[in-house]
């Protein structure tokens, strides 16, 4: 990445990347999800959304709570990272042999480029792909 890149360029305001769990958590209104969104939103941080975890978020969230999802991805500070060409190299490279991984490597590979902690209910997922990976555990 070059200092031309988008993503680099956001990387000096800080933020978090959400995981899927993360994602449901705040479409199921609970109390940390929220109030990060919420506390991100306020302080002007990034929240940056894999489309590999947002694809996993809506499969596993009630067409009840989809609204809510929806008022997430709405919001100004919301970026949703593509699984483009140079992100599926950076993915594929974390994976390795466990191509299985692929949300959780792209969950981590948009972490990592970014520099930013990850915030997500399965920690230990992301380490087996990176045990340098800051993790911001849910509750």
């Amino acid at each position: 990445m070059g200092p031309a890149d988008p993503r680099r360029r956001v990387a000096v305001i800080g933020g978090r990347v959400l995981d899927a769990s993360a994602l449901v958590g705040f479409a199921l209104i609970e109390p940390y999800p929220q109030a990060l969104v919420w506390t991100a939103v306020e302080a002007g941080m990034v929240l940056a959304v894999p489309a590999t975890a947002l694809a996993t978020a809506w499969a596993r969230t009630p067409a009840t709570a989809h609204d809510a999802l929806q008022v997430l991805l709405d919001l100004p500070n919301t970026v949703v990272e593509a699984l483009d060409t140079a992100m599926a190299r950076s993915v594929g490279l974390r994976l390795g042999l466990r191509p299985e991984a692929l949300r959780a490597g792209h969950v981590v590979a948009c972490g990592s480029d970014r520099g930013w902690p990850i915030v997500s209910g399965d920690p230990a997922s992301l380490r087996a792909i990176d045990p340098q990976i800051e993790v911001d555990p849910l509750p």
